[in-house]
């Protein structure tokens, strides 16, 4: 063997790390591999995380293929398109069908980019566009309904975006990583005076009274509405952990399945929370109509 051949070529423990079918040029330009082949303590845990955020899409994926056929998937905010290349080389690559990953983001150098690389992998099932997710929901590039919605780390309300954007597409499967909330941590620190003030929530209000506390605790109660309003739209929610604390404080996963649940009780809870924490403000933007 040549020594340039020896320089490229993946060792064998490192591939032992990687699912048999996965292409290793998608995992150097995603810079999970390094050029050489090569993965490093930083590498191997992004592999790991990649991998654990997989096993909660890959059902999802699998039940809709079952049920339809194929699958028709739209990443919100998609960056670099991270998510939607490793969706498509785990599941959909191998599969014959009229399946769709469809990356929107805002930024057209990462969308050329995107392009690029699925021109480079082939890779044919995949499009990008390069619009606000507000402008998406009138694109006629765009099915009327989707399968699956994603937005992974859409920062502050760029998720309630994505969320009315899967609400708009009838979304079954809607997942979303959510960080840097600051939207209602704004609105809580606005009226925290009047709020400590009033007696009927004065104790309530010492949750969010110190500034810190006030920053955890909106961006906490963020997420509880966010769930609300996914129940009072008929969706089953789970929420759990997208990777190991140590990794991120910005962790949370949510996961929410369309089955037309009843929805007179969270959307009254969801009004009523909203109201007993001063946010009535945000009634708009957390609808449950």
């Amino acid at each position: 063997m040549s020594r340039s051949a020896t320089k490229t070529a993946t060792p064998s423990s490192d591939l032992a790390e990687i699912r048999p079918g996965q292409s290793i040029e998608l995992l150097k330009a995603l810079h999970i591999l390094t050029r050489d082949g090569r993965m490093n303590q930083d590498s191997r845990r992004k592999l790991k995380q990649v991998y654990h955020l997989y096993q909660f899409i890959e059902p999802l994926l699998a039940q809709v293929t079952q049920d339809h056929g194929s699958a028709q998937v739209a990443d919100i905010g998609a960056g670099k398109s991270y998510l939607g290349f490793i969706l498509y080389d785990l599941f959909f690559k191998s599969r014959d069908d009229v399946s769709h990953i469809f990356g929107i983001e805002a930024r057209s150098d990462l969308v050329r980019k995107s392009v690029a690389l699925a021109q480079q992998l082939q890779f044919t099932r995949m499009s990008f566009l390069d619009v606000p997710v507000a402008d998406a929901l009138a694109e006629a590039r765009l099915p009327a309904t989707l399968d699956l919605v994603t937005a992974l780390h859409a920062c502050d309300t760029a998720t309630d975006d994505a969320i009315r954007f899967a609400l708009h597409k009838q979304a079954r499967y809607i997942v979303l990583a959510p960080c840097c909330q600051a939207e209602v941590a704004t609105v809580l620190r606005k009226h925290k005076g009047a709020a400590l003030a009033d007696p009927r929530t004065g104790a309530l209000t010492e949750a969010w009274r110190h500034p810190l506390h006030t920053r955890e605790f909106g961006s906490h109660i963020t997420n509880v509405l966010r769930c609300l309003q996914l129940e009072a739209h008929g969706y089953q929610v789970n929420v759990t952990e997208l990777v190991g604390w140590e990794h991120s404080l910005k962790n949370e996963l949510i996961i929410a399945s369309q089955k037309d649940l009843p929805r007179a009780r969270p959307a009254r809870r969801l009004h009523d929370l909203l109201e007993q924490l001063g946010l009535t403000e945000l009634q708009e933007r957390f609808s449950a109509a």
